[in-house]
């Protein structure tokens, strides 16, 4: 659970940062720049090797942001606001993604629905963003909860740092589906 800030202490304290110095809605903020960024690079490319890596780095940092934030930010979010209705349409939205993003992940740019389905996710990505980011959103509601935003960002990095470290430390090739070793076996086997 997040920590609730403690009497006395303001969200603009001298407490210690993040690591990178941002709280937690700055984080999640920059992730959502990040991968906006990559979803109109994938438009843009007309290599299939190119497209192959941005959908990598899209998914990969998808299922990130989607981890830190179920696991941190939710829970501080809704014990903070108890606003369900906003945790609720977020964690759906984010069951939805994940499984397009499974989808993606079993596939390859040969496949003739592979652009299509980055496509429909990124259109997710952003209504989810929209969503968080608009006046009345989450990141609105967090803002104005007694929630300790600068504690979170550092919770929100650190596990940020330890899932990015456990993917790097994944052998190349070893993603499942059409794009790792897992799915060339099976397509190899099912020829």
């Amino acid at each position: 659970m997040g920590k609730m800030k403690s009497k006395g202490t303001s969200k603009k304290s001298g407490a210690r940062r993040s690591e990178v110095g941002q709280d937690a809605i700055a984080l999640l903020k920059a992730d959502h720049r990040q991968v906006a960024e990559w979803f109109e690079q994938f438009e843009k490319a007309r290599n299939d090797d190119r497209k192959l890596d941005l959908a990598t780095k899209i998914c990969d940092a998808l299922k990130v942001h989607t981890t830190i934030e179920e696991e941190i930010f939710y829970p501080a979010f809704i014990e903070a606001t108890d606003d369900k209705d906003l945790h609720h349409e977020a964690m759906v939205e984010h069951s939805g993604a994940k499984k397009l993003i499974a989808e993606i992940e079993d596939s390859s740019p040969d496949d003739d629905y592979y652009d299509a389905k980055v496509k429909v996710l990124s259109e997710m990505i952003k209504h989810h963003v929209k969503e968080e980011e608009q006046p009345g959103g989450m990141f609105a509601e967090a803002k104005k909860s007694n929630m300790d935003l600068d504690a979170l960002g550092e919770q929100l990095a650190s596990r940020k740092a330890e899932l990015e470290s456990e993917n790097s430390e994944m052998p190349a090739g070893a993603r499942k589906g059409k794009n790792g070793v897992h799915g060339r076996m099976a397509n190899t086997m099912t020829r």
